[in-house]
């Protein structure tokens, strides 16, 4: 299971303003702001911005200052292959450490959306031992008990990030992970597909 909400794209005007330093090109700039907010690249600086970004990395530069926010609900087995991208990424979580006890345990704040019907019993007899154990610690505040807490977490426990990348990252980590056996990164891969100019700055970037 993954959960991407409120995405915000930003910076991307000041980005092709920075596209054409080089060749000192600005009176060519031809994008604007839609009735929306929204900046629309017009013809000269699609064109400019389809030649970079097939020149290669190198080139294509502006991308990297083409800011994504999003807010990310994950299970921990797939926040540990994410951590891999660790340049330009940044990340606030939800804190395991410090409010794992803070709420009743549900079968619904882990992943389960591919065990079979045993798994899915072995999960539920899991959570409620779980439960079991936070309320004997919200009880007595016995450390003992917070470390059964932590230590008997699945992997599937899902927690939620607030993660801030660029369009070069996202270039990195999509034809990485595409074809990839989780599930998760099938539908990240689908949430950077439909970013703002994705399918030329970030999908056809290798082309």
């Amino acid at each position: 299971m993954i959960r991407l909400e409120r995405t915000s794209v930003m910076n991307l005007e000041n980005a092709m303003r920075g596209a054409r330093n080089p060749m000192n090109s600005w009176g060519r700039m031809d994008s604007g702001y839609d009735e929306d907010g929204n900046y629309i690249l017009g013809p000269n600086d699609m064109d400019l911005a389809r030649r970079l970004r097939k020149a290669g990395s190198d080139h294509r530069k502006f991308i990297r200052q083409i800011f994504v926010s999003v807010d990310i609900t994950a299970p921990l087995y797939w926040w540990k292959e994410y951590d891999t991208y660790k340049v330009a990424t940044v990340a606030n979580s939800t804190s395991t450490m410090h409010r794992i006890h803070s709420k009743p345990f549900s079968i619904d704040d882990f992943s389960h959306d591919h065990l079979t019907d045993a798994g899915t019993e072995i999960l539920a007899q899991l959570v409620d031992e779980l439960e079991k154990i936070r309320l004997r610690y919200m009880e007595g505040k016995d450390k003992a008990d917070w470390y059964d807490l932590i230590q008997l977490l699945p992997s599937s426990y899902n927690q939620m990030r607030t993660c801030t990348l660029n369009y070069e990252t996202l270039v990195n980590i999509y034809y990485a992970r595409r074809n990839h056996k989780l599930d998760e990164w099938h539908e990240f891969c689908a949430w950077i597909e439909t970013l703002p100019y994705a399918a030329e700055l970030i999908v056809a970037a290798e082309d």
